[in-house]
Protein backbone atom coordinates (compact mmCIF):
# COMPACT_ATOMS: atom_id res chain seq x y z
CA UNK A 1 0.00 0.00 0.00
CA UNK A 2 1.32 3.16 -0.98
CA UNK A 3 2.09 5.88 1.97
CA UNK A 4 -0.21 8.80 2.34
CA UNK A 5 2.96 11.06 2.22
CA UNK A 6 6.20 11.18 1.01
CA UNK A 7 9.17 13.58 2.57
CA UNK A 8 12.19 14.01 0.58
CA UNK A 9 14.88 16.03 2.77
CA UNK A 10 17.55 17.06 0.50
CA UNK A 11 20.95 17.50 1.78
CA UNK A 12 24.73 18.68 0.55
CA UNK A 13 27.19 18.78 3.46
CA UNK A 14 24.96 19.76 5.86
CA UNK A 15 24.93 16.19 8.06
CA UNK A 16 24.60 17.25 11.51
CA UNK A 17 21.73 20.03 10.25
CA UNK A 18 20.19 16.95 8.73
CA UNK A 19 20.04 14.92 11.57
CA UNK A 20 18.39 17.97 13.62
CA UNK A 21 15.83 18.25 10.81
CA UNK A 22 14.82 14.80 10.59
CA UNK A 23 14.81 14.65 14.87
CA UNK A 24 12.20 17.23 14.77
CA UNK A 25 9.38 14.69 12.97
CA UNK A 26 10.68 11.64 11.22
CA UNK A 27 10.19 9.07 14.40
CA UNK A 28 6.90 10.11 14.21
CA UNK A 29 6.17 9.98 10.33
CA UNK A 30 7.72 6.53 10.08
CA UNK A 31 5.03 5.85 12.73
CA UNK A 32 2.08 7.01 10.50
CA UNK A 33 3.15 4.88 7.76
CA UNK A 34 4.78 8.13 5.58
CA UNK A 35 7.84 7.61 3.35
CA UNK A 36 10.72 9.85 4.74
CA UNK A 37 13.96 9.79 1.96
CA UNK A 38 16.91 11.09 2.23
CA UNK A 39 18.53 12.50 -0.93
CA UNK A 40 22.58 12.50 -0.18
CA UNK A 41 23.46 15.26 -3.06
CA UNK A 42 27.15 14.88 -3.12
CA UNK A 43 28.28 15.43 -0.07
CA UNK A 44 31.26 14.93 1.21
CA UNK A 45 30.61 14.57 5.11
CA UNK A 46 29.18 11.72 5.62
CA UNK A 47 25.71 12.28 5.50
CA UNK A 48 24.75 9.16 4.13
CA UNK A 49 26.21 7.09 6.96
CA UNK A 50 24.82 9.48 9.40
CA UNK A 51 21.50 9.45 8.59
CA UNK A 52 21.84 5.25 8.04
CA UNK A 53 22.92 5.05 12.02
CA UNK A 54 20.39 7.67 13.44
CA UNK A 55 17.51 6.81 11.26
CA UNK A 56 17.03 3.50 10.27
CA UNK A 57 13.45 3.40 8.82
CA UNK A 58 14.67 6.53 6.33
CA UNK A 59 15.56 5.61 2.75
CA UNK A 60 18.65 7.67 1.62
CA UNK A 61 18.98 8.17 -2.09
CA UNK A 62 22.61 8.85 -2.73
CA UNK A 63 24.06 11.07 -5.81
CA UNK A 64 27.95 10.91 -6.23
CA UNK A 65 28.30 14.42 -7.40
CA UNK A 66 26.30 17.77 -6.33
CA UNK A 67 22.87 17.92 -8.83
CA UNK A 68 22.01 21.16 -7.76
CA UNK A 69 18.19 21.35 -6.30
CA UNK A 70 16.08 20.60 -9.00
CA UNK A 71 18.20 17.67 -10.00
CA UNK A 72 18.85 16.44 -6.34
CA UNK A 73 14.91 16.28 -5.57
CA UNK A 74 14.09 14.85 -8.75
CA UNK A 75 16.14 11.78 -7.40
CA UNK A 76 13.97 11.69 -4.26
CA UNK A 77 10.60 12.17 -6.23
CA UNK A 78 11.67 9.23 -8.15
CA UNK A 79 11.00 7.10 -5.29
CA UNK A 80 8.43 8.70 -3.82
CA UNK A 81 4.99 6.80 -3.37
CA UNK A 82 3.14 9.57 -0.99
CA UNK A 83 -0.18 11.08 -2.71
CA UNK A 84 1.22 14.52 -1.02
CA UNK A 85 5.18 14.69 -1.35
CA UNK A 86 6.62 17.69 0.96
CA UNK A 87 10.19 19.07 -0.26
CA UNK A 88 12.13 20.00 2.51
CA UNK A 89 15.95 21.45 2.54
CA UNK A 90 17.87 20.29 5.60
CA UNK A 91 17.94 23.31 6.89
CA UNK A 92 14.29 23.50 8.09
CA UNK A 93 13.26 22.67 11.11
CA UNK A 94 9.38 20.92 11.19
CA UNK A 95 7.40 19.57 13.72
CA UNK A 96 5.47 16.36 12.58
CA UNK A 97 2.29 18.22 13.83
CA UNK A 98 2.98 20.85 11.28
CA UNK A 99 4.08 18.87 8.38
CA UNK A 100 0.74 16.93 8.58
CA UNK A 101 -1.21 19.98 8.42
CA UNK A 102 -0.02 20.53 4.55
CA UNK A 103 -1.56 17.18 2.99
CA UNK A 104 -4.81 18.00 4.99
CA UNK A 105 -5.06 21.29 3.61
CA UNK A 106 -4.47 19.90 0.09
CA UNK A 107 -7.25 17.10 1.07
CA UNK A 108 -9.36 19.84 2.03
CA UNK A 109 -8.79 22.13 -1.33
CA UNK A 110 -9.00 20.07 -3.99
CA UNK A 111 -7.78 22.92 -6.48
CA UNK A 112 -4.30 23.49 -5.27
CA UNK A 113 -1.80 21.57 -6.64
CA UNK A 114 1.09 22.76 -4.01
CA UNK A 115 1.82 24.97 -0.91
CA UNK A 116 4.02 26.49 1.05
CA UNK A 117 4.02 27.05 5.13
CA UNK A 118 4.83 30.41 6.73
CA UNK A 119 9.03 30.73 6.56
CA UNK A 120 10.43 32.32 9.28
CA UNK A 121 13.91 33.02 9.82
CA UNK A 122 16.07 31.77 12.78
CA UNK A 123 15.01 34.90 14.73
CA UNK A 124 11.61 33.87 13.55
CA UNK A 125 10.43 37.02 11.49
CA UNK A 126 9.11 36.54 8.39
CA UNK A 127 11.35 35.19 5.45
CA UNK A 128 12.02 37.15 2.71
CA UNK A 129 11.00 35.80 -0.95
CA UNK A 130 8.48 32.83 0.90
CA UNK A 131 6.61 33.45 -1.90
CA UNK A 132 6.50 36.06 -5.07
CA UNK A 133 4.95 37.24 -8.30
CA UNK A 134 6.42 35.46 -11.64
CA UNK A 135 9.56 37.37 -12.40
CA UNK A 136 8.22 39.56 -15.77
CA UNK A 137 9.78 42.64 -16.89
CA UNK A 138 7.30 44.47 -15.28
CA UNK A 139 7.77 42.78 -12.01
CA UNK A 140 11.98 42.90 -12.10
CA UNK A 141 11.59 46.59 -13.01
CA UNK A 142 9.28 47.32 -9.83
CA UNK A 143 11.38 45.25 -7.29
CA UNK A 144 14.74 46.59 -8.62
CA UNK A 145 13.62 50.15 -8.28
CA UNK A 146 12.18 50.25 -4.74
CA UNK A 147 15.51 47.93 -3.91
CA UNK A 148 17.74 51.25 -5.33
CA UNK A 149 15.56 53.63 -3.76
CA UNK A 150 15.99 51.94 -0.46
CA UNK A 151 11.64 51.50 -0.74
CA UNK A 152 9.77 48.71 1.80
CA UNK A 153 9.27 45.43 -0.63
CA UNK A 154 6.26 44.82 -2.84
CA UNK A 155 5.34 41.54 -0.83
CA UNK A 156 4.08 41.41 2.93
CA UNK A 157 5.98 38.78 4.09
CA UNK A 158 4.40 38.80 7.41
CA UNK A 159 0.81 38.37 5.70
CA UNK A 160 -1.47 36.34 8.37
CA UNK A 161 -3.81 34.54 5.70
CA UNK A 162 -3.53 32.18 3.09
CA UNK A 163 -3.10 33.91 -0.38
CA UNK A 164 -3.04 32.36 -3.91
CA UNK A 165 0.29 33.09 -5.08
CA UNK A 166 2.49 32.81 -8.43
CA UNK A 167 5.20 30.82 -6.83
CA UNK A 168 6.37 29.67 -2.85
CA UNK A 169 9.41 28.79 -2.29
CA UNK A 170 10.86 25.11 -2.44
CA UNK A 171 12.94 24.77 0.92
CA UNK A 172 9.25 23.47 2.06
CA UNK A 173 6.58 22.70 -0.67
CA UNK A 174 3.75 20.26 -0.31
CA UNK A 175 2.88 19.35 -3.99
CA UNK A 176 0.09 16.97 -4.96
CA UNK A 177 1.53 13.57 -6.76
CA UNK A 178 -1.77 14.46 -9.40
CA UNK A 179 -0.45 17.58 -9.98
CA UNK A 180 3.44 16.46 -10.41
CA UNK A 181 2.21 13.41 -12.86
CA UNK A 182 0.48 16.26 -15.04
CA UNK A 183 3.18 18.49 -15.25
CA UNK A 184 6.33 16.86 -14.95
CA UNK A 185 8.96 16.97 -12.36
CA UNK A 186 11.43 19.74 -11.59
CA UNK A 187 13.43 20.94 -14.37
CA UNK A 188 16.86 20.23 -13.39
CA UNK A 189 18.26 22.47 -16.16
CA UNK A 190 18.23 24.72 -13.02
CA UNK A 191 20.99 24.36 -10.54
CA UNK A 192 20.20 26.14 -8.75
CA UNK A 193 17.27 28.98 -8.44
CA UNK A 194 14.06 29.48 -10.19
CA UNK A 195 13.50 26.19 -10.43
CA UNK A 196 10.41 25.99 -7.75
CA UNK A 197 8.85 29.24 -9.67
CA UNK A 198 9.38 27.16 -12.98
CA UNK A 199 7.27 24.52 -11.29
CA UNK A 200 4.49 26.59 -9.87
CA UNK A 201 3.81 28.46 -13.17
CA UNK A 202 3.57 24.99 -15.22
CA UNK A 203 1.04 23.90 -12.28
CA UNK A 204 -1.32 26.95 -13.14
CA UNK A 205 -0.83 26.69 -16.46
CA UNK A 206 -2.44 23.06 -15.82
CA UNK A 207 -5.37 24.69 -14.26
CA UNK A 208 -3.99 24.33 -10.41
CA UNK A 209 -3.52 27.05 -7.83
CA UNK A 210 0.07 27.57 -5.56
CA UNK A 211 -1.53 29.05 -1.77
CA UNK A 212 1.17 30.45 1.00
CA UNK A 213 -0.53 29.16 4.14
CA UNK A 214 0.96 31.00 7.04
CA UNK A 215 -1.53 29.82 9.33
CA UNK A 216 1.37 26.59 9.82
CA UNK A 217 5.28 27.89 10.01
CA UNK A 218 8.24 26.41 10.22
CA UNK A 219 11.64 27.26 10.22
CA UNK A 220 14.11 28.28 7.59
CA UNK A 221 17.70 28.93 8.90
CA UNK A 222 18.64 29.52 5.08
CA UNK A 223 22.34 29.70 3.10
CA UNK A 224 23.48 27.01 5.01
CA UNK A 225 24.51 24.79 1.84
CA UNK A 226 24.47 27.54 -0.39
CA UNK A 227 27.65 28.50 -2.68
CA UNK A 228 29.63 31.78 -2.08
CA UNK A 229 28.32 34.65 -2.98
CA UNK A 230 29.77 35.51 -6.58
CA UNK A 231 29.20 31.69 -7.22
CA UNK A 232 25.62 31.80 -6.19
CA UNK A 233 24.92 35.56 -8.18
CA UNK A 234 26.10 33.62 -11.23
CA UNK A 235 24.13 30.86 -10.85
CA UNK A 236 21.30 33.33 -10.21
CA UNK A 237 21.64 34.91 -13.29
CA UNK A 238 22.04 31.71 -15.55
CA UNK A 239 18.82 30.47 -14.32
CA UNK A 240 17.25 33.81 -14.89
CA UNK A 241 18.16 33.72 -18.18
CA UNK A 242 17.03 30.03 -18.65
CA UNK A 243 13.70 31.17 -17.08
CA UNK A 244 13.11 33.90 -19.92
CA UNK A 245 14.26 31.47 -22.98
CA UNK A 246 11.89 28.77 -21.46
CA UNK A 247 8.79 31.51 -20.91
CA UNK A 248 8.97 34.31 -22.43
CA UNK A 249 9.48 35.56 -25.97
CA UNK A 250 12.89 36.51 -27.44
CA UNK A 251 12.01 40.61 -27.13
CA UNK A 252 11.65 40.33 -23.64
CA UNK A 253 14.92 37.96 -23.80
CA UNK A 254 16.64 40.85 -24.67
CA UNK A 255 15.06 43.41 -22.60
CA UNK A 256 15.64 41.52 -19.48
CA UNK A 257 19.42 41.12 -20.86
CA UNK A 258 20.00 44.87 -21.12
CA UNK A 259 17.76 45.55 -17.87
CA UNK A 260 20.14 43.20 -15.88
CA UNK A 261 23.13 44.82 -16.92
CA UNK A 262 21.86 48.68 -16.16
CA UNK A 263 20.25 47.20 -12.83
CA UNK A 264 24.11 46.11 -11.99
CA UNK A 265 25.60 48.92 -13.08
CA UNK A 266 23.54 50.80 -11.18
CA UNK A 267 24.41 48.86 -7.77
CA UNK A 268 27.53 48.79 -8.06
CA UNK A 269 27.67 52.95 -8.65
CA UNK A 270 25.20 52.97 -5.84
CA UNK A 271 27.76 50.86 -4.02
CA UNK A 272 30.83 53.31 -5.00
CA UNK A 273 28.63 56.52 -4.08
CA UNK A 274 27.90 54.64 -0.36
CA UNK A 275 31.83 54.42 0.29
CA UNK A 276 32.80 57.50 -0.82
CA UNK A 277 30.52 59.33 1.74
Amino acid sequence: MSPPVSVIVLSYNTSELTLTCLGQFAADAVVAGWQVIVVDNGSQDGTASAVAREFPHVEIVRSEHNRGFAGGNNLGLAQARGEAIILMNSDVLAPFSTLAALPIFLAQHPEVGALSPRLLTSEGAPQAFAFGNDPTLRYLLKRGLRRLSGSHPLHDWAVASPIEVDWVSGACMCVRRATMEQVGVLDDAFFLYFEDNDWCLRMRKGGWKVMYVPTFAVVHLGGRSEPERRTANRYYRDSLRYFYRKHYSPAANVLMAGSLWWYNALLRLRLVLWRNQ
